[in-house]
């Protein structure tokens, strides 16, 4: 068993898998989906889906690893950003070699500003800074640090 990947709907597919290949490195791995059918029906318990997306490599993982999954539905169905307490999926995190400057670049490539940077000392591992803030469409993400 191993783990797949991580989905995420998206007003505009293709301009949150530019911020996150932009931010975080990630590739595409093809091909492009464009889907649509009784079996995309049946898996998803909904009414003539179409969609349209990639998938994108993950970081430090190679090419064999989970990926981000990126979806555009014909028919989205639009709500209010959630918050790190809110119940469900909250947060992607990603671990960098440097949380301010990875912050400053996500915020330039459309992300906005959530939390502040922290740092806490976890005994037995080391010091943690870390970061939360949003995707240009309010998807919570982390950034983290280990000294």
């Amino acid at each position: 068993m191993r783990y797949a990947h991580t989905n995420i709907a998206a007003k505009d597919f293709r301009v949150l898998a530019q911020f996150y290949m932009d931010v975080f490195d990630c590739k595409i791995k093809p091909p492009e989906r464009n889907l649509s059918g009784d079996w995309l029906d049946q898996a998803t318990g909904l009414t003539s889906a179409k969609l349209q997306g990639v998938h994108l490599v993950l970081p430090g993982h190679g090419e064999k690893g989970p990926t981000l999954e990126i979806f555009t539905y014909e028919d989205m169905v639009m709500q209010e950003p959630i918050m790190a307490h809110h119940t469900g999926l909250t947060h992607l995190a990603f671990e960098v070699e440097d949380v301010e400057k990875t912050r400053k670049k996500a915020l330039t490539k459309g992300g906005s500003p959530l939390g502040q940077v922290t740092q806490k000392e976890v005994e037995g591992v080391g010091l943690l800074t870390f970061v939360y803030f949003r995707d240009p469409e309010g998807n919570i993400i982390e950034i983290q640090s280990w000294d």
